[in-house]
């Protein structure tokens, strides 16, 4: 997958296979056929938007004065790609098969004022250009000294400033690899595109193209040439093995360190949760079901609240629209990592992870409106045609209108990035004629169905709480407990933000996968301890608490983004700055709603399961 400036939310996403920790990244889409070509014959050069991590803002190819045909044709694009800005267009390139080109002249081009401006603006905010050759993005390689091993990073820059001086790259060095296995097909394939750009003077025959210090200054010339050499050269590398070089971590070792940190972090909850299950939590019930004690011990710890722990909570139609949601988010999530990391998802089909996305969100409106019914139903709750609205429009309308308004601020700075209305239009026949009826349908089969049964009663009149220490009160103990699901991912989420700020590559999902059931073991686990303690205070107010210890890690998420603006991000552009931090608190709204579901679900169960275990009068 390649990541580039976000044009809409990217939900995190997340279960399975020991097998797949390797990089899977030899796996296509079925039915996308490599392109066979004869000797001699046209290989097309395709442009792409120009990116800038300074910016955020992607722009169209041409709205530098590079060479443009006669006749400019957009690719067709699929919704994937619309929302991510991408504008793939036709070139003048002319490169052959197989047919080595030195020099090539693709036009010259007057430079008027503004449009050396534009030149100057776009080096300032250094602007990448990207182009495609056989739907793979060209690339620049470099070499890494301390490990003797190359990197690749997407496109090449417009050009380069030296002090108050701009060059702009006039010249391209194509590089392309190709690969013939005459047993198992006809032709060439292309399995490789790299590129090294130059700035050269003006020549006929780019004789200062050896010398790789810049030549051509932006402001000293009222002309530009623009030429290219193209270079072929044999490649091993079969055809599904060819995104490899691209999508190669060199930070595996870190990626293990943080899965060995994650999984400490578990191993340290599970031993807690099982010293309360095997231990503290048998030796209860053992006491509490001796019937000899119990005539003349009296109650206390969590038995004593038997007749309040199933009592509605408050705020109950929130819970269960958050919950809802919650599940809606984790089953599209999970099934999209999945099919990524199955090789389902490819890179080679731009968009097609967030168009996924999208889709499984929208069907997924069925599951969101009945885990909200049934837990609504559960709580003896009768608004519930209020609590399935609110399901259905609260999290996807947070989601839309962020995404909306922050449209019009790229539309403003007339980025190619902005989303055209029809493609809004289109999101809302997703959401209004597919997604809001699959809620209500969800809500329909959840209320229809008779109530979760618990396994005691609950009283008329509430029991008074005691008073608790300072320590164990909710805000406190849901920010503690928000640490160590923060802290399981933390390392990850660091890869992740990279390949959507920094536009890096990242394609390794069975690590991805690995840390995502370690979170959801996490959270699980920390809100059942932080439960069981509340619950031994005599505490039964334990809804919204386990909902908020594991989704209070979405506030350090949150605030990792802002440390990660400071220190690692060059964003300058205020449009930049809206589209990061508007895109941040959705993916932390997200990431709260997910973790907090899990935490609740999980310690409803326990709760369930230590109530059913003992004997109530």
């Amino acid at each position: 997958m390649i990541t580039r400036a976000p044009m809409i939310a990217r939900p995190l996403a997340t279960a399975l296979v020991f097998a797949l920790v390797a990089r899977t990244g030899a796996f296509y889409l079925p039915g996308v056929a490599p392109t066979e070509y004869h000797e001699g014959s046209v290989v097309d050069l395709k442009v792409n938007k120009l990116t800038s991590v300074k910016t955020q803002l992607p722009y169209r190819y041409y709205v530098l004065p590079y060479c443009a045909p006669t006749e400019i044709h957009v690719a067709a694009e699929s919704l994937g790609e619309i929302l991510l800005g991408d504008s793939i267009e036709n070139s003048l390139y002319d490169i052959k098969m197989n047919v080595n080109a030195s020099c090539a002249k693709l036009c010259e081009r007057k430079l008027s004022p503004s449009d050396k401006q534009t030149f100057k603006t776009m080096i300032d905010h250094e602007y990448t250009v990207n182009w495609l050759v056989d739907n793979l993005p060209g690339a620049m390689r470099h070499y890494r000294k301390t490990s003797n091993t190359y990197s690749y990073t997407n496109g090449f820059p417009v050009g380069l400033r030296r002090g108050d001086k701009y060059f702009v790259h006039n010249h391209i060095r194509i590089g392309l690899q190709y690969h013939v296995d005459k047993d198992e097909f006809e032709g060439f394939r292309v399995v490789g595109f790299e590129l090294f750009p130059q700035s050269i003077q003006q020549s006929a025959t780019c004789e200062d193209a050896d010398d790789l210090t810049p030549h051509f200054e932006l402001f000293e010339h009222d002309s530009i040439t623009y030429t290219y050499d193209v270079t072929w050269t044999p490649s091993p590398v079969r055809w599904a093995s060819r995104w490899d070089m691209y999508l190669k971590m060199h930070e595996g070792t870190i990626h293990w360190f943080s899965i060995v940190n994650s999984l400490l972090i578990v191993i340290f909850l599970s031993g807690m949760v099982a010293m309360i299950l095997l231990r503290t939590l048998h030796r209860d019930i053992a006491k509490y079901n001796d019937l000899a004690a119990e005539d003349t011990a009296e109650e206390t710890g969590w038995k004593l609240v038997h007749g309040d722990v199933f009592r509605k909570p408050r705020h109950s139609k929130a819970l269960a629209v958050c919950v809802g949601s919650g599940m809606q988010l984790l089953v599209c999530s999970a099934v999209t990592l999945i099919f990524s990391a199955a090789g389902f998802l490819s890179p080679v089909n731009r968009g097609s992870i967030l168009q996924g996305m999208l889709l499984l969100f929208t069907f997924a409106g069925i599951l969101a409106g009945y885990v909200s019914a049934r837990s609504y139903k559960m709580w003896k709750g009768e608004d519930w045609k209020k609590t399935t609205l609110l399901t259905a429009f609260c999290y996807p309308g947070t989601v839309f209108c962020i995404f909306f308004l922050l449209n019009l601020f790229i539309w403003g700075a007339k980025s190619s990035g902005a989303v055209p209305f029809t493609t809004m239009f289109a999101l809302l026949v997703l959401w209004f004629g597919i997604s809001v009826p699959l809620v209500f349908l969800g809500a329909f089969f959840g209320y229809k169905k008779a109530p979760i049964p618990l396994p005691v009663r609950t009283n008329q009149i509430p029991r008074q709480i005691p008073v608790q220490p300072w320590y164990v009160s909710g805000v406190l103990s849901s920010l503690v407990g928000g640490i160590l699901p923060f802290g399981a991912v933390f390392t990850e989420l660091f890869f992740i933000m990279s390949s959507i700020w920094q536009h890096q590559f990242y394609y390794l999902f069975g690590f991805l996968m690995l840390v995502i059931v370690i979170l959801l073991v996490t959270c699980a686990e920390i809100s059942i301890t932080f439960t069981y303690f509340q619950l031994s205070n005599e505490d039964y107010n334990w809804h919204w608490r386990s909902f908020f210890a594991s989704a209070s890690s979405a506030f350090y998420v949150f605030l990792y983004s802002c440390l990660y603006y400071c220190t690692r991000t060059q964003i300058g552009h205020h449009v930049g700055v809206l589209l990061y931090f508007g895109y941040m608190f959705v993916i932390s709204y997200t990431f709260a709603l997910i973790t907090g579901s899990i935490g609740f679900c999980s310690t409803f169960v326990f709760v369930k399961q230590i109530y059913g275990s003992i004997k109530v009068d």
